[in-house]
């Protein structure tokens, strides 16, 4: 459970770092800017603090979500441990349970499978939903590849760095 904490933690600071890099001014910040109405004296004036502990706290629970998107055998406990035996040790659940994950409990946690789930969340969860909102508000597809880049990217690297140190 220990190592599941920092791999969460560590996941969690991604989108901070990346989205320093990714809209940093000399990347693609003036972009995003262009693409998304805003100027550098739009930006002047926010709370800076409140938006990095809201992105932070959003980071955790995107990050706590991908363990259950990278990690299958989540699933496996899922499953079993809501059969009524589940609490005595020796029931059927539990000693199936054992075995499985004696037998694949490390199957599929690498960094590759992981930023592969990450990478496929952001494509096919990210990228709709981002894509719909700026529809909505009416901007443009380049403001979807800039925003939607970001999201997949992040959430491939949370996903690899969840999968392997979990």
């Amino acid at each position: 459970m220990g190592t599941t904490v920092i791999a969460i933690a560590g996941a969690t600071v991604v989108p901070l770092i990346l989205g320093f890099v990714w809209y940093h001014p000399k990347v693609f910040g003036n972009a995003w800017m262009k693409a998304s109405g805003l100027s550098v004296e739009n930006m002047k004036g926010s709370n800076m603090l409140l938006i990095f502990g809201m992105t932070t706290l959003f980071s955790l629970f995107i990050a706590t979500f991908m363990q259950f998107v990278v990690i299958h055998q989540i699933h496996f406990s899922s499953i079993l441990t809501n059969q009524l035996d589940s609490s005595d040790p020796n029931s059927e659940s539990s000693l199936l349970l054992k075995k499985l994950m004696n037998l694949y409990g490390t199957s599929y946690r690498t960094f590759k499978h992981g930023a592969f789930h990450g990478t496929a969340a952001g494509i096919l969860l990210a990228l709709p939903i981002l894509g719909i909102n700026a529809l909505f508000e009416r901007k443009g597809s380049k403001y979807i590849a800039l925003n939607a880049g970001y999201w997949i990217l992040c959430l491939g690297l949370m996903g690899g760095i969840i999968c392997a140190f979990s």
